[in-house]
């Protein structure tokens, strides 16, 4: 397994020095590939609920089944005594929305793993840790 400062990230740009609104999604993109790297045989998803659109797409989308709250990432692999990991991306001081928290303890009830992620050593943390 290679070690985080082994690997390069140059095309993610420095998210930490982006707009706030893109930061997130830089980080998530980073913890992306290191996963595809570190887990090759693994799936990994995004679940796009965030973002911005208009009333017509909203509405198309929630027709659709998208759900608020819903995690940003699900790792699709049991481990230990889980069917999968929900994780939820966050930058700097973003605080999980009333959704976001309620949709993590109804994952945790019904067998799921989850985890709140700051940086892409937050996330190599709890995927490693997960995925032994």
């Amino acid at each position: 397994m290679k070690n985080l400062n082994e690997l390069n990230f140059s095309s993610m740009g420095k998210y930490v020095n982006t707009k706030p609104r893109h930061s997130e999604s830089k980080l998530q993109q980073a913890c992306v590939r290191w996963f595809k790297i570190q887990y090759p045989k693994e799936t990994i998803f995004a679940i796009p609920n965030g973002g911005k659109r208009n009333a017509l797409e909203a509405k198309i989308m929630k027709g659709e089944g998208v759900l608020a709250g819903v995690s940003d990432l699900f790792v699709m692999k049991p481990s230990k005594n889980y069917c999968g990991l929900f994780i939820e991306m966050k930058t700097g001081k973003n605080k999980l929305s009333v959704n976001q928290k309620e949709f993590l303890t109804i994952a945790k009830s019904k067998g799921y793993k989850t985890a709140v992620c700051y940086s892409l050593d937050d996330f190599a943390k709890e995927v490693n840790n997960y995925m032994k």
